[in-house]
């Protein structure tokens, strides 16, 4: 059964300026090490980073709650699995609060074109038992 489902659209452009603007600080508070390393080796990566932002909202829709109450952008690492396709990791709060309201599976999908990068997130709650 689905329980939420969440969409964000990023604009490359603007990643691009956080990036040249704030580098690091702004890489390394949002971004985790895997996906800093998975963008960081595309040719293109502000459209990567783009996307796994878009990613990071539409999970934080699909449970309702935004950053808070001790979740946090760390707590969400986007990554690809060895066919291409894109996955998410939680860890942390967000983990806690997946596991309490039994989401099963997390299921993610991505996409760019232009200036713009789009992610959806589909919670699936496990059945019972």
């Amino acid at each position: 059964m689905i329980f939420g489902i969440g969409i964000d659209i990023a604009v490359i452009s603007r990643i691009q300026t956080s990036i040249d603007r704030f580098g690091d600080r702004f890489l390394n508070r949002v971004f985790t090490h895997a996906e800093r390393a998975y963008c960081d080796a595309k040719g293109h990566r502000a459209q990567h980073y783009a996307v796994r932002f878009a990613g990071k909202e539409a999970l934080l829709k699909a449970i309702g709650s935004g950053l808070r109450n001790g979740i946090h952008w760390q707590d969400m690492d986007f990554i690809n699995d060895d066919n291409g396709k894109p996955t998410v990791q939680c860890r942390g709060v967000l983990a806690d609060r997946l596991k309490d309201m039994r989401i099963g599976t997390i299921h993610v999908s991505f996409s760019h074109a232009g200036d713009m990068a789009v992610a959806v997130v589909v919670l699936e709650r496990s059945k019972p038992e």
